[in-house]
């Protein structure tokens, strides 16, 4: 049996996780994520250090949000950490003594997904990971598709709204900017505005001293509040089209929505699901794909990152 080490490096925590051949956490730590260079390799190596003088590992997987190279050796801008064009594979091999992965960290999650969880079964398998912005992974035939430079897919930058809002990526009317956890909060502020008879409590949450959040808004929608109610509509609605437009370019028989914001798919699922089915090429005359929530939860990337670092040493095995 062969345990490895996931870390799931985010820009607030490292969440660490020995894991079995099985998908199972056998021990796991949490520790603050530092924002200087070393200083975060630094974290990165005590917190793999512990875990492995607890447990015999072999190998350790890094799930980083940030774009890498093609091999997935370097990572070349991770919006919330302090690398830039860093090495980090080779870094943190030298520093540890063993194998180290690198995988995006929503790569990471979907494989996570389609070994141990929501997504086991599927052959092509479309995953969105919905949290502050939006994530997207590929698999296809039992491999992550990851583009010719390492960087795809990035589903939250299908423009979707021409001139729409501003992007943070520079672009106008991106899907992120309608269908995340800050767009819902955008879309209920304008509500607010264009709709003053609708009363609503959403408006106690905006003041000087506090904002409004995406998490907010759903709880208000779920206490029946008509504005929070229409916010979690239109999120529905940008989903399906996200959706709908992936699939006329990939066809996938299963897609899996996550994230932070997709761990509430209670909510806005349903609404996601008629508005693909009605939007997609050739609807009413084609099989759709199964849409399904993510069941790892937190824990995907961790997991993930582990079995991709398990896969590695079983690549250079021959096994």
């Amino acid at each position: 049996m062969t345990n490895t080490i996931g870390i799931d490096v985010g820009g607030t925590s490292l969440r660490a996780s020995v894991v079995d051949e099985h998908g199972r956490i056998l021990d796991r730590e949490r520790v603050p994520t530092p924002h200087a260079v070393y200083s975060l390799e630094d974290a990165l190596t005590s917190v793999a250090e512990r875990l492995a003088k607890r447990n015999k590992v072999e190998a350790v997987g890094l799930a980083v949000a940030a774009f890498l190279d093609a091999d997935r050796s370097t990572v070349r801008f991770a919006p919330h950490l302090p690398w830039r064009n860093a090495h980090v594979r080779e870094r943190m091999e030298e520093r540890l003594g063993m194998p180290v992965v690198v995988e995006h960290d929503c790569n990471s999650a979907a494989w996570a997904e389609y070994n141990y969880g929501a997504s086991v079964g599927g052959n092509y398998v479309v995953t969105f990971a919905i949290g502050t912005g939006i994530g997207g992974a590929l698999i296809y035939n039992n491999e992550l598709f990851r583009g010719a430079y390492g960087t795809a897919p990035e589903f939250g930058h299908l423009q979707v709204v021409p001139n729409g809002r501003p992007c943070s990526c520079g672009k106008l009317g991106c899907l992120e900017r309608y269908c995340s956890g800050t767009a819902l909060v955008d879309t209920a502020l304008e509500l607010m505005v264009s709709h003053p008879d609708i009363p609503t409590v959403l408006g106690k949450d905006v003041t000087p001293e506090s904002e409004l959040t995406g998490r907010r808004v759903m709880e208000a929608a779920r206490e029946h509040d008509r504005i929070a109610e229409m916010a979690l509509d239109e999120f529905g609605y940008w989903l399906g089209i996200g959706l709908a437009t992936v699939a006329d370019v990939f066809d996938p028989d299963l897609i899996v929505v996550g994230g932070g914001v997709g761990s509430a798919g209670d909510q806005f699922l349903s609404h996601a699901r008629e508005v693909y089915a009605s939007h997609v090429t050739g609807a009413g005359y084609r099989p759709l794909a199964t849409i399904k929530q993510a069941e790892l939860g937190d824990d995907a990337g961790q997991v993930g990152a582990a079995d991709l670092a398990r896969r590695f040493l079983l690549e250079q095995s021959g096994n």
